[in-house]
């Protein structure tokens, strides 16, 4: 009987690995801040761009 091992898992998943990135990046910055890290850096460090206000 050939029984597999659950913790031998192999990273292929691209959107995991994005998301694993941002996180990565958000910890690194908010340990090399003195403060809390605001809003906006918190979109530039995951690169959110702001959508365009529609006039009404």
């Amino acid at each position: 009987m050939d029984v597999q091992d659950q913790f031998d898992v192999s990273l292929e998943d691209s959107d995991l690995l994005g998301e694993v990135e941002l996180t990565t990046n958000l910890i690194i910055a908010a340990s090399e801040s003195d403060e809390h890290l605001s809003v906006d850096e918190i979109d530039r460090i995951l690169g959110v761009v702001p959508s365009p206000r529609s006039e009404a």
